[in-house]
């Protein structure tokens, strides 16, 4: 009941915290713009997609009088550009950047030129629907010299024909979109950030329940409270720990609606509850070995730019050196428990090693709070 009771306190603490509520808030906003950013990108560098949203008729490219007279201006069409006509390439050069994303010409030697806006968003796109349609008219050009026919050059240009056949669509997972871009930047590292992001941003809550009591010289009223070390800090925790895994748990809910489907929530549960408890383990640590609230917050974003790169960067490392141990990283298991419809045992035995580096940081955390009230009385 002491316990509770603390902890109520402590819960009350932070909801009236006008800071941490306005975190929640920004939080939200970061979730949003990370999820527009990774479907921007996606459709950005995505022929098919640009393609089947429309986008691609936005794209304007100029051609020249040559290049109107010949097969490369239907091949651009096919590619689905909108087409603008000009008499020459230096005409249409003045609109490059302006209005249109790409300029096909003839040169004074008869070579195909092609000048594009490397500053469109698009241009990764433009660039590779230019080429297929200049080396597909190029291939025609060649097939014509050697005596084929236009009905031969078109069997030979689309030699299969491909019908694919959905089975188990009724099973089909609900993603945004149909993107293995778009796949990779969600599940490999938007999904494993933002189920962290409220553990980050209530690091500042922890060093507050802390240090905060020193400044308002209340620390030692608690000390001298009818509770040993482990209550105190078990309360302090309670609340902390339960308000950021209901905030993962609800952005877990917003990221479904969002059609991105997280899988085995309960296993994410389970090691986000003790990726949190390590971090309110090393926020109290850090809180018990400094003299002011400044002091802690320094300290605590150096601790958590250590975190990060601890946590992220094997994210984004592809090496078979490390692989047994990156393995065993609470992010990497985050990656792929949240993308794997059915876990195993597999997936399972790796989380052991985050459960006990957390729960013995904890320990930790209770024997520097037992030394401090020992100093302290």
């Amino acid at each position: 009941m002491k316990i509770l009771a603390l902890s109520k306190k402590e819960a009350q603490d932070i909801l009236t915290n006008k800071i941490y509520l306005l975190v929640i808030f920004v939080q939200i906003f970061i979730i949003l713009g990370a999820f527009g950013l990774a479907v921007v990108t996606s459709i950005a560098t995505d022929p098919a997609l640009l393609d089947s949203y429309g986008l691609t008729s936005n794209l304007k490219v100029g051609v020249d009088a040559d290049i109107n007279k010949s097969e490369l201006a239907n091949y651009l069409q096919d590619e689905k550009f909108t087409i603008i006509y000009y008499n020459t390439s230096d005409e249409a050069s003045k609109y490059l950047g302006k209005g249109l994303v790409a300029v096909v010409g003839n040169s004074s030697q008869g070579e195909i030129t092609i000048e594009s806006d490397n500053s469109n968003v698009f241009y990764p796109v433009v660039s590779q629907k230019i080429t297929n349609a200049v080396n597909k008219y190029k291939q025609a050009k060649n097939l014509e010299e050697a005596g084929l026919n236009q009905s031969t050059i078109q069997t030979i240009q689309n030699p299969v024909i491909l019908t694919e056949n959905t089975v188990n669509s009724e099973n089909k997972s609900p993603i945004a979109l149909d993107s293995s871009y778009f796949v990779e930047v969600m599940y490999g590292f938007i999904v494993p950030f933002v189920l962290l992001l409220p553990f980050f941003m209530a690091s500042n809550i922890v060093t507050d329940s802390v240090v905060g009591e020193r400044e308002r010289k209340t620390f030692e009223v608690l000390l001298m409270a009818p509770l040993t070390s482990a209550s105190v800090i078990i309360g302090k925790t309670i609340p902390i720990l339960s308000f950021s895994l209901l905030q993962s748990m609800t952005w877990i809910l917003l990221l479904d609606l969002l059609k991105v489907p997280i899988y085995n929530p309960l296993i994410l549960f389970l090691i986000l509850f003790f990726v949190g408890l390590g971090f309110i383990g090393v926020g109290i640590i850090i809180s018990m070995m400094v003299d002011s609230t400044k002091e802690a917050n320094s300290a605590i974003t150096l601790a958590l730019v250590f975190a990060t790169f601890i946590l992220f960067v094997p994210l984004f490392v592809k090496t078979s050196y490390f692989e047994p141990v990156l393995n065993y990283i609470p992010t990497v298991l985050m990656v792929r428990i949240s993308s794997t419809p059915v876990a195993d045992l597999n997936l399972l035995l790796p989380i052991i090693p985050t459960v006990i580096i957390s729960t013995l940081i904890f320990i930790l955390s209770v024997r520097f709070f037992r030394h401090e009230r020992a100093i302290r009385l």
